[in-house]
């Protein structure tokens, strides 16, 4: 029996994998969202406790992260799932409650930081897990222009923000090595039958049972125990941008991370 949260669970991959872990009858499961109308059909569907916040603002990650230890004092997987897509007519450049890039602050910031804030609850429970929900869409932050203000596009800023998900990850894996904490990072499968992937204009490709089985298996694969700091594409595991693997790079990130964050959670 484990205690999973899930991020985006009224919805989509995030809901679908609730549903499926649901189904043993023998995991403690905390789905959060972001409509209190869907987290009810979810919670109704799984018997699941929920959390709602916006993860757009990082008062509000703080928000459920307290929330979340409030009622527990153990977590053995976090699935940072939540995340904000691109659309096919194109959006315009939006901005969250801190000022940040939209798609920087759901899709990167916002897992960063609730992943540092339950690092506590992770720690009692280990061998525990941390699953990032990442994308085979992947382009470098240009850190002259890191929240693109020029020549802006969400398909940009989606790309980026998942490419740097991915490489915080390889970091946080060798900060956290041999503590019992795992952490990788995966494309569950391309453009299941979603909201997100309706809104993008693209052909289904993928079935939602693919990604679904793809990320179940980093979050209780008995084969997986132990075994940290990976990318992984569907079911096996993947090469990501080369960036992720660039000590520079991912140099880079980690000052841009601390100058976004509040500088007592970039530290474990």
């Amino acid at each position: 029996m484990a205690t999973i949260l899930i991020t985006g669970a009224s919805d989509g991959l995030g809901r679908a994998l609730a549903e499926d872990l649901a189904a043993d009858g023998r995991h403690t499961l905390l789905l959060h969202g972001r409509d209190q109308g869907r987290l009810a059909e979810v919670a109704a569907a799984t018997g699941a406790e929920t959390y709602r916040a916006d993860l757009s603002s990082l008062a509000e990650v703080q928000r459920l992260a307290a929330d979340v230890a409030a009622t527990h004092d153990r977590l053995d997987v976090l699935v940072n799932n939540a995340g904000v897509g691109f659309h096919a007519t194109g959006t315009k450049r939006l901005t969250s409650p801190d000022g940040h890039e939209l798609r920087l602050a759901v899709n990167y910031l916002a897992p960063v930081l609730l992943t540092r804030e339950l690092l506590p609850l992770l720690r009692r429970a280990r061998p525990s897990r941390v699953v990032n929900v990442a994308s085979v869409g992947q382009q470098p932050i240009d850190f002259d222009d890191p929240q693109l203000t020029h020549a802006y596009t969400d398909v940009a800023a989606y790309c980026r923000s998942k490419l740097a998900l991915i490489s915080h990850g390889l970091d946080l894996a060798e900060e956290l090595s041999g503590g019992g904490i795992t952490v990788n990072s995966l494309h569950p499968a391309s453009y299941m039958p979603t909201t997100m992937s309706h809104a993008s204009g693209m052909d289904i490709v993928d079935s939602l049972e693919q990604g679904v089985a793809a990320t179940r298996r980093l979050v209780d694969a008995p084969d997986l125990a132990g075994i940290t700091g990976r990318y992984f594409d569907g079911e096996k595991e993947g090469r990501a941008a080369s960036e992720a693997y660039d000590p520079a790079y991912r140099k880079q990130l980690a000052a841009l991370t601390e100058s976004l964050l509040p500088s007592r959670h970039l530290r474990s």
